[in-house]
């Protein structure tokens, strides 16, 4: 059990092919995240890293969202070298991670929960992690970065259990999932999708016990994502049921 949650904080487990053809398309996703201790603070975070995108059919991309699925401040942007890099370092209190792979029409999704545990005798708690969904052999039969490109952010792959029937993704991610959707159609990309940057005139600080989501992050983030916050006015597009694999 231990192994499974210390797996599942990486992200989603990918064969070492898919891994190279990945490095190999120069898209550098890190879903990794990681427990952090603010001195001044006296308390601890999640840290992790926006980052990916897409080059060709292929495309892997990580954000992360509140508790309720409303987006997340960045504390800074990451100006990377290249494309499809690093986009921006996030820490807050509790941190839910969207880590998602395309292979042309087919997604696959991981939705997982971040939170610092109960510390015994004073010690260094352990990170927490939960899984909230996964989506596996997902469909989605739109050319997002072509033809369809204006239904990018509005739309999502549908997910099929081993039987054959609609798996139904968590409501509150709806408009996560659909914004990385988009982010992993996105080639060469080189900015954060569904996590944003904090008010203007106030920047982040997490140095003070204020990490984490501004109070009014969830208005500012959705005006800020290339109109994202329609997503929710289109629907998903039409999927294939995918044939049982063994």
């Amino acid at each position: 059990m231990k192994k499974n949650r210390a797996t599942d904080a990486m992200g989603l487990r990918l064969p070492r092919q898919a891994l190279r053809i990945l490095n190999e398309r120069g898209i550098f996703a890190q879903p990794a995240v990681s427990l952090q201790h603010q001195r001044l603070a006296r308390r601890y975070v999640i840290r992790g890293v926006a980052s990916g995108g897409a080059a060709g059919d292929v495309g892997r991309y990580v954000t992360f969202a509140q508790e309720d699925g409303k987006p997340v401040e960045y504390l800074h942007p990451v100006d990377a070298i290249g494309v499809n890099g690093l986009h921006a370092v996030v820490l807050a209190p509790v941190l839910v991670r969207l880590d998602m792979l395309r292979k042309g029409h087919t997604y696959e999704l991981l939705i997982t929960r971040h939170a610092p545990g109960k510390a015994d005798n004073g010690h260094r708690p352990p990170l927490e992690t939960k899984v909230l969904f996964r989506g596996v052999h997902g469909r989605l039969e739109l050319d997002l970065a072509g033809r369809d490109k204006a239904q990018a952010g509005a739309v999502s792959p549908t997910f099929y259990s081993l039987a054959g029937e609609k798996v139904a993704m968590p409501e509150q991610f709806r408009p996560a999932i659909c914004s990385i959707t988009k982010a992993v159609n996105c080639a060469g990309c080189s900015h954060c999708h569904y996590v944003c940057a904090p008010p203007k005139g106030r920047a982040a600080n997490t140095s003070t016990g204020k990490a984490g989501p501004h109070p009014n992050a969830s208005a500012e983030c959705l005006e800020s994502q290339d109109n994202d916050e329609a997503m929710n006015t289109v629907p998903s597009g039409e999927a294939v049921p995918l044939v049982e694999v063994a």
